[in-house]
């Protein structure tokens, strides 16, 4: 039996994220994780003579947080410009997983028509000797799967 490599193991510390921004690339080396999920969207189908009842897909969402340290004003600045006009903003983020010295490779993702749910106006915290971050929750309408992982053996 094949076992992984430890030094096939993807490190979350190693990878790279940028949002496009109305075509401005913003590097977010201030980001801590970003986890975003595809969830099909399920209709039941009942069929005659079947005791269970079936489902089909029948599209789907994305969802995710960007949790990020408190030290930027970008997504502020967004929020503010749209509650100030009403005209809404969408960006896309770009995130690589690539560990050097892995067999695995690396994998690029894109998500695309990426939108805001909420942001924090303001923060502090007198009583922490934490760093200030924020999580900022999001929907996007697109998904591009630009590297792929490789195939890994084991030993």
């Amino acid at each position: 039996m094949p076992f992984m490599l430890e030094s096939d193991a993807i490190s979350g510390k190693q990878a790279t994220a940028t949002a496009t921004i109305n075509g401005r690339v913003e590097e977010l080396f201030y980001a801590k994780s970003i986890e975003a999920t595809i969830e099909k969207n399920k209709v039941d189908v009942p069929v005659l003579g079947r005791t269970n009842t079936p489902q089909r897909s029948a599209g789907w969402k994305g969802s995710g947080t960007l949790t990020v340290y408190y030290v930027t004003s970008v997504f502020r600045q967004l929020m503010w410009s749209y509650i100030q006009t009403g005209q809404d903003f969408w960006f896309d983020l770009h995130i690589t997983n690539e560990q050097p010295g892995s067999a695995s490779g690396k994998q690029s993702v894109v998500l695309k028509g990426c939108n805001l749910d909420s942001i924090i106006a303001t923060k502090f915290d007198a009583t922490s000797d934490d760093m200030l971050d924020e999580e900022m929750p999001f929907t996007f309408n697109g998904y591009d799967l630009l590297d792929q992982f490789n195939t890994i053996t084991g030993a």
